[in-house]
């Protein structure tokens, strides 16, 4: 099978794909393709495409509808770079607290007399302390929950809201974290705010004029997720008339560089060395067991699916979730005279996943009419 790379993905997950694979940036008619940050809206996919992995937990860089009518599996690795985020937002929490980067900047400027005149210049950048604060997290994932238990022993007060929180979230919580049941209570309660959910149509411009009103004289914003969670011209109005004191973030654009009160960090958040290799990992393992076994795990698009291989071989139905199309699928299999030694079928949103493990490989024939039932986007045997 053939592996395109997009971008440079790290050696030690390249090494999961053993030498059953083709794997370099011109293969033709890949399976799988791995990808970081290269955008892929106006790629042509070929038909044998079957997945993407997506070595970070982002995927607006990836045509996520087109894929999925497709029957294309797209990967992502959610908290394989939590680690490296979380370490950078307490970065970024102390940036916000202190004019650290604008002393830095200064004392670089002296030129004689420096030890003088750094104690004579150095209260213009003084700030204020974490402990005793109240951070308010938006989103307590992977990322946003390690934020916010670091906070707790930093001495923070925190309080997050996170409409989407798994039952494992919740457990890895610290159990003094307090729960908002809405934004609105973050932002009236919070002196921080830490931004940890993805860019969608809900997301997009939610720190604007109107969210901003409701928080705190002098609120400090950290936003390490993505751009398009701030309207940066209402932003930059709020920082202008001081409502907002700081803001510190990991995406920089033409909008807010230069401006006072923004600490502009060039996307760093899982550019350590440990997140990527844990990020290529995680991608490649995953991409390996969807191609030879057909199981799901971390897809954006198409429901987790795992189940043990039995019988002479396994059929891969991804199709819409949609009724009666289970019928249809085990009709053709039985018109075929195979017997089902296994089955899954399970759902994620418009999409569906139906595998079935059968007594003896299928027909050419066979395949054809189960990819001919409506609804149907792609089959595959393994």
């Amino acid at each position: 099978m053939n592996i395109q790379l997009l971008n440079k993905i790290a050696a030690v997950g390249l090494d999961q794909l053993d030498d059953s694979y083709n794997v370099g940036e011109n293969v033709e008619n890949p399976d799988g393709i791995m990808v970081r940050s290269a955008v892929m809206h106006e790629m042509e996919f070929a038909p044998s495409l079957k997945a993407i992995a997506r070595a970070g937990a982002g995927v607006n860089n990836i045509p996520i509808e087109r894929c999925s009518e497709n029957g294309i599996v797209v990967f992502n690795t959610p908290g394989a770079n939590a680690n490296g985020v979380k370490e950078l937002a307490i970065c970024a929490l102390l940036l916000a607290a202190r004019d650290v980067v604008g002393g830095i900047a200064w004392a670089n400027t002296l030129t004689e007399d420096v030890a003088k005149q750094v104690e004579k210049g150095k209260s213009k950048f003084g700030g204020t302390e974490l402990m005793g604060k109240t951070l308010g997290v938006i989103g307590l994932g992977a990322i946003g929950g390690k934020i916010a238990n670091t906070a707790i022993h930093l001495g923070m007060n925190v309080i997050g809201c996170d409409p989407f929180l798994s039952i494992e979230g919740a457990w890895n919580l610290n159990h003094r974290v307090s729960r908002a049941a809405t934004y609105d209570e973050v932002f009236e309660k919070a002196d921080y705010i830490t931004l940890h959910v993805p860019a969608t149509k809900e997301t997009k411009n939610m720190i604007c004029t109107e969210s901003i009103a409701k928080m705190k004289d002098g609120v400090k914003i950290i936003n390490l997720s993505r751009a398009d969670l701030v309207n940066a011209a209402e932003l930059k109005a709020a920082l202008a008339d001081g409502k907002v004191s700081a803001y510190v973030t990991d995406f920089p654009t033409e909008e807010v560089i230069n401006t006072p009160g923004v600490v502009a960090i060039p996307h760093l958040g899982a550019s350590t060395e440990e997140s990527e290799d844990n990020c290529a990992v995680m991608a490649a393992r995953q991409l390996d067991d969807y191609l030879k076994n057909g199981n799901i795990k971390n897809s954006v698009n198409y429901p987790n699916v795992e189940m043990p291989r039995s019988g002479a071989a396994r059929i891969c139905v991804l199709h819409q979730n949609v009724p009666s199309i289970l019928t249809k699928i085990t009709a053709a299999v039985a018109d075929e005279g195979l017997n089902i030694e296994n089955m899954t079928n399970k759902s994620k949103g418009e999409n569906a996943y139906t595998v079935l493990d059968v007594s003896s490989t299928p027909s050419d024939d066979a395949i054809a009419r189960i990819s001919a039932v409506e609804g149907i986007n792609r089959v595959r045997v393994i």
